[in-house]
């Protein structure tokens, strides 16, 4: 029994690993190239970036710019190539102080990170002038909010006036209608894109419990490229879907471009330059005949993955699968319904970290009858522990006749010595799940508990070397909670039968200790689960072995 019990506390540190390896090197199959991408690389490049870093202020002051602004966002679009590049997230600080600036989403062309959406149309007759990133629009309007939208305009001397109307809702969503109108005497051929660019260089390494990178669906198949798959420059993976969407993942924010309709298009995710990245899509040549006009419109998303707004998209926009901008990982069954429990919880008590603690107490209900069985049969084999370390004695040598004996002794006693391993059987995709929903919430980001524990996405920080006052290897230096989680769960080992083997029992006095580090530096939210299910577990096993009549 206690050998099952040590494998499979061995097993749920080596199923760690192998999905950390696994979300590392497994790549995507990538997509065979269609032969319209080639007109979009060779029109849609945008300009390189300067080599001098400019501070953002003053690139913003160097062009006219039309105000984006709602209760969640506030930026600008640079008239100059019709670009949005300015975008911050006014929901959300950048660091748990109160006047820590809010989180910046896009930055302009000459920033330090230039990250930003630019739209257009692409011509493969080079007679025929369309705009382009140097292009100023004129604008009607000076404000882009959910109460109102902005024309821009732009007419190329030739006889085609190219019109954009860009619309915001109340959240995140950028609507955009590209028109084009034709008052020449003969047909044109012009093809709509998009694209978003970023550059990654300087940020902080990628975690491996979320994907941070490109990311996109495509014929309703889920694409995550990371960049370090396309990490030479003109590498890229090529997509020919209908309704699309395609941009980029950070651990909490999220852009996307988003194609809807059913017309054919040819995405491309690729590396433009050292550390610069890019998503885009064309669609097929729109033939305008003269007199006449064409329409494009699409959707662009650009702020933070509030799991519940991106499920309404899903419902009221009918975007496919858009709710899988948020990393679910393998146990999506379990992990998105963790996260509207927890949320429900949340809103009924008012604070995330009671909301944790009550969610572990709800489980420990839920399991109460599987775990009550599995209690009951490791009180008995406690109780019958001396007999059987006498077996062990009598037929050390025997090992045939020591399992006979052992079987009719538990079968007597009506002891199961495998059902002790069911609650931690369970306990391993649970553990996993609430693991990502503390890790990709963004609800749960910045979300205090009590005392010192203000960000429960985050490792405790009361660490040790500062309780101390001494200098300790990161590693070791943990927090309190880690901590009693350790002590929890050594007390629930002492409850358990003991190994005979020496060997055996030394490995297993080490798996609380073992485990305290390895989880010491995981989200403290986490912790305090952990922490409160070994609790509760105890208390039940106390009670259990008292009812048997176990010392």
């Amino acid at each position: 029994m206690k050998e099952d019990l040590r494998n499979l506390y061995i097993a749920v540190l080596l199923s760690a690993v192998a999905m950390f390896f696994v979300s590392r090197y497994f790549d995507k199959k990538e997509v065979v190239e269609q032969k319209p991408q080639e007109v979009i690389e060779q029109v849609v490049e945008v300009e390189k970036e300067p080599e001098k870093i400019i501070d953002t202020a003053e690139l913003l002051a160097k062009d006219e710019r039309v105000v984006i602004q709602n209760d969640v966002l506030s930026g600008s679009l640079r008239l100059k190539g019709s670009r949005i590049d300015n975008l911050s997230l006014t929901k959300y600080r950048q660091t748990l102080e109160e006047d820590s600036p809010y989180v910046e989403l896009f930055t302009p062309s000459g920033s330090k990170n230039p990250y930003y959406m630019q739209f257009g149309w692409i011509s493969a007759d080079q007679s025929v002038k369309v705009p382009d990133e140097n292009t100023v629009w004129q604008a009607k309007e000076d404000k882009i909010s959910a109460d109102s939208h902005a024309t821009l305009e732009w007419d190329n001397g030739e006889g085609l006036h190219f019109i954009n109307k860009i619309y915001l809702d109340e959240h995140y969503m950028f609507k955009i209608e590209q028109i084009v109108e034709n008052n020449t005497d003969k047909k044109v051929e012009i093809a709509p894109y998009a694209l978003i660019t970023k550059n990654v260089a300087g940020l902080s390494s990628q975690t491996r419990v979320v994907h941070e990178g490109m990311i996109g669906v495509f014929n309703d198949k889920l694409e995550e490229v990371r960049y370090s798959s396309l990490d030479k420059e003109g590498e890229k993976k090529v997509f020919e879907s209908k309704r699309t969407w395609a941009g980029f993942s950070d651990h909490y924010w999220f852009s996307a471009l988003i194609y809807n309709n059913n017309n054919k298009n040819v995405s491309t995710m690729k590396n433009t330059a050292k550390d610069t990245y890019q998503v885009d899509y064309i669609l097929p040549s729109y033939s305008v005949d003269a007199g006449s006009s064409a329409v494009n419109s699409f959707s662009m998303f650009a702020g933070a993955k509030e799991i519940k707004l991106l499920d309404e998209y899903v419902k009221n926009d009918n975007i496919a699968k858009f709710d899988l901008a948020v990393d679910f990982g393998w146990y999506y069954f379990l992990t998105k319904p963790f996260f509207y429990i927890l949320d429900f919880l949340y809103h009924v008590i008012g604070n995330m970290g009671w909301a944790i603690l009550l969610f572990a107490a709800l489980l420990r209900l839920c399991m109460f009858p599987i775990a009550n069985k599995s209690f009951e049969s490791m009180s008995k084999m406690k109780k019958f522990q001396p007999k059987i370390q006498s077996l062990q004695e009598r037929y050390k040598d025997d090992k045939v006749r020591l399992q006979q004996e052992m079987m009719t002794l538990y079968k007597k006693e009506k002891i199961n010595p495998a059902s002790g391993c069911l609650p931690i059987l369970i306990q391993i995709p649970v553990f996993f799940s609430l693991y990502k929903v503390l890790n990709i919430s963004i609800e749960i980001r910045h979300a205090p508990f009590i005392g010192w524990i203000k960000d429960l996405s985050a490792p405790d920080p009361l660490v040790l070397s500062e309780l101390l006052h001494i200098y300790i290897p990161s590693f070791f230096n943990i927090g309190i909670w880690p901590i009693l989680m350790g002590i929890t769960m050594f007390i629930q080992q002492k409850l358990s039968p003991a190994p005979a083997n020496k060997d055996q029992a030394r490995m297993f006095v080490l798996m609380p200790i073992i485990f305290t580090f390895m989880m010491g530096h995981f989200a403290s939210g986490l912790i305090i689960y952990w922490t409160l299910s070994n609790i509760l577990g105890i208390i039940q096993q106390k009670a259990i072995m008292h009812k048997n009549g176990v010392k």
